[in-house]
């Protein structure tokens, strides 16, 4: 999402200080409910119209609540709204919203809220850069474009309690879409009366979900989410408290775990090993993929196909998943391997069924030797310098100079640059198109194939490197019109495999990450894309 996924694995293993944590949650039925969770990197903001990152998504998905929620493997069930129709043409939508939806300030939510909301996101003046997801929602693409008002968008209040949606073309994901952040309400006078401080501090948020946030300043490492008592489903929320902690370090993540003063925390890699197995030790299967993207407009030899192919087929991508996390799996497409099932396989084995696609993305020297050969021929040079970019953490620099050491030891005349820059750095540089080649990662906004082959379009904005090709962008086109569900999905598979088979980008691995969460907690909802971990009916047992 998105460049707020990119934070995901990454993020865990940043250099940072221990923090002093209160006593985690006591048991007992005369007792309060409170846990303690750690985040590995800050919370940025609470506008639901701004937020890039992961963690910020998570905080809004816990604090506020949109048409519907996501419950346990995505699935979709109602939240303001009750009960919702869809047009046979697909292009209108109808939900009826609850009247005893509330506001944490009292206040009720009506269905102006969600048009509120929505109109403010596509406004270009708001600066969202997410509003690309309402793209198929009537005049969205218009209004991002300034070529219409934020009114004329295709969603009006028919009363407060019923909401309706006019759309452009069918869009198959579209109640996934209305559990995303992005598309929750909000209220236009608390938005405005805050001004430029909405959503920087917890003073200038508002909550309409299961939680209300405490003392979070947009600086501070602690903060914590309390039980709202004016949420409409109040009865099904268990825990009183969330106490939030922010811890950089997974050495002292889990020294605090094993002090009962964390329920939960990430493991690095020697602690997955040491810990695999034991007591609470999970794994969180992301959908999440990293990967090599390549500046073809900045670095014209990385236009050509045969020195992609070389890249890719020179580094070991199972090894170098390894390397970097216990949890780890060699990625066989760019979107993540098990967002979806195709016909009974995951969607990464149903890509790599295409042999082009599989060829070049398997580690082979030889064949990475005789494609580099022919580069140095096409490019009239025997010698290739690349910069690669990637983040400062511990895992990027881990996984960078792998990459680094796989070229230079498998392509003879390669020589690769590591720059190892900060996060917000590294993300400011690949939007401005300075770079030639990034290490960098994407989890999945929504449990759909779209989420990640769309960045790969030629017109998206987030496809830095500049990658174009016609019969890619033909079948996500296709896929966006086609009202038969298999039909779209082999469009998306094909996608993806044009995608491999040209080496547009290289997918490396698929993020999976090992945790130890108290056996105490019990009922956390976990879904690899979006927000991951939705709290409502969470309790201490």
């Amino acid at each position: 999402m998105k460049r707020w996924s990119k934070v995901f694995a990454s993020s865990a293993l940043v250099a940072g200080c221990a923090l002093a944590l209160s006593a985690c949650g006591s048991n007992g039925s005369n007792k309060k409910q409170s846990m303690t969770w750690m985040d590995p990197a800050e919370l940025v903001t609470m506008d639901p119209s701004k937020y890039t990152d992961q963690y910020s998504c998570e905080e809004l998905t816990n604090t506020m609540e949109g048409l519907v929620r996501l419950g346990s493997n995505s699935k979709v069930e109602p939240g303001i709204a009750t009960s919702w129709k869809e047009a046979k043409d697909g292009k209108t939508w109808t939900f009826n919203l609850r009247k005893n939806a509330k506001w944490s300030n009292g206040a009720p939510v009506t269905a102006q809220d969600f048009v509120y909301s929505w109109r403010r996101t596509v406004n270009p003046k708001t600066g969202s850069e997410y509003a690309y997801l309402f793209s198929g929602i009537h005049n969205a693409d218009q209004v991002q474009k300034g070529k219409a008002a934020p009114s004329q968008l295709g969603v009006k209040a028919a009363g407060d309690h019923q909401l309706q949606v006019s759309l452009d073309r069918r869009i198959p994901y579209f109640k996934l879409l209305m559990g995303f952040p992005l598309f929750f309400p909000q209220n236009q006078k608390f938005v405005e009366h805050a001004g430029s401080k909405y959503g920087t501090s917890s003073k200038y948020t508002l909550a309409n979900g299961p939680f209300v946030q405490k003392g979070w300043t947009r600086s501070n490492l602690s903060w914590k989410l309390v039980k709202n008592n004016k949420y409409w489903d109040k009865s099904k929320v268990k825990l009183d408290t969330i106490n939030f902690s922010v811890q950089k370090t997974p050495s002292t993540a889990y020294n605090l775990y094993q002090s009962n003063k964390l329920d939960a925390t990430s493991l690095d890699i020697n602690e997955s090993k040491q810990l695999q197995g034991k007591s609470g030790w999970t794994v969180r299967h992301a959908d999440d993929t990293y990967y090599l993207q390549y500046n073809m407009k900045k670095d014209k030899k990385l236009a050509n196909k045969h020195l992609r192919l070389a890249l890719s087929q020179a580094i070991n991508k199972s090894e170098l998943a390894k390397t970097v996390g216990i949890a780890n799996e060699a990625a066989t497409s760019f979107t993540a391997g098990n967002t979806v099932k195709v016909k009974g396989q995951s969607f990464g084995q149903a890509v790599a069924q295409d042999s082009a696609a599989k060829e070049a993305q398997s580690y082979s020297p030889a064949k990475a030797k005789a494609n580099f050969k022919q580069a140095q021929k096409e490019l009239g040079t025997k010698n290739i310098q690349l910069d690669l970019l990637a983040d400062d953490t511990d895992i990027a620099k881990k996984a960078s100079e792998y990459i680094q050491s796989q070229l230079e030891t498998n392509l003879d005349g390669i020589k690769v640059n590591v720059q190892n820059v900060p996060f917000k750095t590294r993300l400011s540089r690949s939007s401005a198109g300075n770079f030639d080649v990034v290490l960098t990662g994407w989890t999945a906004d929504f449990a759909d194939p779209i989420s990640f082959l769309e960045l790969m379009t030629s017109d998206n904005p987030q496809n830095y490197g500049k990658w174009t090709n016609s019969q890619f962008d033909k079948c996500i086109a296709v896929s966006n019109t086609t009202g038969n569900a298999q039909a779209r999905l082999n469009d998306l598979v094909k996608a993806d495999q044009t995608l491999l088979a040209e080496q547009g980008i290289t997918p490396l691995y698929y993020a999976n990450q090992a945790w130890l969460v108290r056996p105490s907690i019990k009922n956390v909802v976990y879904n690899g894309a979006g927000a991951p971990y939705n709290f409502k009916e969470t309790y201490v047992k």
